[in-house]
């Protein structure tokens, strides 16, 4: 298996657990638990900001001594938009599953203090859709750059069947900016049908990092450098989150040129 395709270690509890040490980087960190009605997952740390994303059910959300009640009102990624929690640096938090829970922990780093524990509804979350044709996805912004954080940029992509994503491929690992932002990021994918895959590729233009890698549902990719397209098959939508960090928090990336044609096709 690559290095950089991580299948859930279990069927319960914290079956996915990205560290920036795990993973050979600075900035980003990626858990995922399960959770059976009852059951607890929780966690803060000095210096790691978070974001909870609701990938499917509903839990009982306290961030230190603040009880944001239930939250959550899908049963999967692919059935609406998400609740979050955006969490400071520093704040315990706790998730009491009410039913079946999928959750998803985004960190980076962060000192605390500069933003407030906030409750991220579905209701406020900007949509969008990218490209068109065989070329089409859906996107959910949960924390974009212009909403409140230190260093997290998180959002949800739903690629329908047969589609490539994060394509043309485009890559953003150079400190160049206006031009281009230095940016680790982990995909988190599930496929609609379950029993389905999909494909994603991490490559350099020396062809240093070339790597292609099936996916299936549950997989999460890290990209430390490089572009990183993604292709569903036929008949199976790909729904991916992604979780961005690094130096500055801004989204600024690099198409590969060969390909920038399709842009203008």
């Amino acid at each position: 298996m690559s290095k950089l395709k991580i299948h859930p270690t279990t069927d319960n509890g914290r079956i996915v657990h990205v560290t920036p040490e795990s993973a050979g980087w600075t900035h980003v960190g990626f858990d995922i638990w399960k959770l059976k009605p009852g059951e607890v997952a929780g966690g803060g740390e000095e210096g790691r900001e978070l974001c909870l994303v609701f990938i499917g059910g509903k839990g009982h959300v306290f961030v230190g001594a603040k009880d944001f009640g239930v939250l959550g009102e899908r049963n999967s990624p692919f059935e609406g938009k998400p609740w979050s929690v955006y969490i400071p640096a520093g704040e315990p938090w706790k998730v009491t599953a009410e039913n079946d829970v999928t959750l998803a922990v985004c960190t980076a780093p962060g000192e605390g203090g500069k933003f407030p524990a906030r409750v991220i509804p579905p209701e406020g979350l900007h949509q969008e859709t990218r490209g068109k044709g065989s070329n089409t996805r859906h996107v959910t912004n949960i924390i974009p750059e212009w909403d409140p954080a230190e260093g997290l940029l998180v959002v949800e992509v739903i690629t329908p069947g047969g589609c490539t994503s994060s394509y043309p491929p485009h890559k953003h690992d150079q400190d160049n900016l206006p031009h281009e932002s230095l940016l680790e990021e982990t995909y988190y994918h599930r496929l609609n049908p379950p029993q389905g895959f999909a494909f994603q590729r991490v490559y350099t233009d020396d062809r240093s990092l070339d790597e292609a890698m099936a996916v299936e549902d549950g997989d999460v990719t890290l990209v430390p450098r490089g572009y990183h397209p993604c292709a569903t098959t036929h008949g199976y939508d790909l729904y991916y989150l992604n979780v961005m960090a690094g130096p500055k928090r801004t989204w600024k990336f690099h198409n590969a040129p060969e390909h920038a044609w399709l842009l203008k096709a």
